[in-house]
């Protein structure tokens, strides 16, 4: 089925509820003071969809890996990801996704990166926002800014 016929038959059966998770990487936030992560929540909620999980997390791969494999096995069709996507020294979320994507979405990283450099100028080359597949689930990995995050949201993965 090529791309258009996809869009038709989304539209002739209605928007699907999908089963979602959120994980916001931050060393310093917690879930009172985490903006982009609940604003992930909220528009997913008002598109429709279910949020299985929502979890802070310190930025160490190897918790952020436990928790996207624990998502995968809870049944979410979508996980997105905020946060420690930049180059500091304690960013490891580019790293920890890239070692689990199975499919990589390219283009949406290229995507992200050309809206945010429409926005913010050459800054928009720092953000290593990645997307693609982890076992069966779709796999985004946002910056943690809450302009980043509605960037994303409503420019790219809401609308598809």
């Amino acid at each position: 089925m090529g791309y258009r016929d996809h869009q038709k038959q989304v539209a002739a059966e209605g928007p699907s509820t999908l089963r979602c998770g959120v994980i916001t990487i931050s060393d310093t936030r917690t879930k009172d003071a985490d903006v982009s992560g609940q604003m992930i929540i909220k528009c997913l909620e008002e598109a429709g969809h279910t949020i299985t999980r929502y979890v802070v997390v310190r930025d160490e791969a190897a918790q952020i890996i436990v928790l996207v494999h624990e998502l995968a096995l809870a049944g979410c069709a979508v996980a997105i990801l905020n946060g420690g996507t930049g180059i500091a020294r304690r960013d490891s979320t580019f790293e920890a996704v890239d070692l689990l994507l199975e499919k990589r979405l390219p283009g949406f990283g290229e995507l992200f990166r050309m809206l945010s450099f429409a926005e913010i100028g050459a800054g928009a080359m720092l953000s290593r926002a990645t997307a693609g597949v982890y076992r069966g689930m779709l796999l985004f990995s946002l910056p943690g800014s809450p302009h980043a995050v509605d960037l994303a949201l409503q420019r790219l993965i809401l609308p598809e």
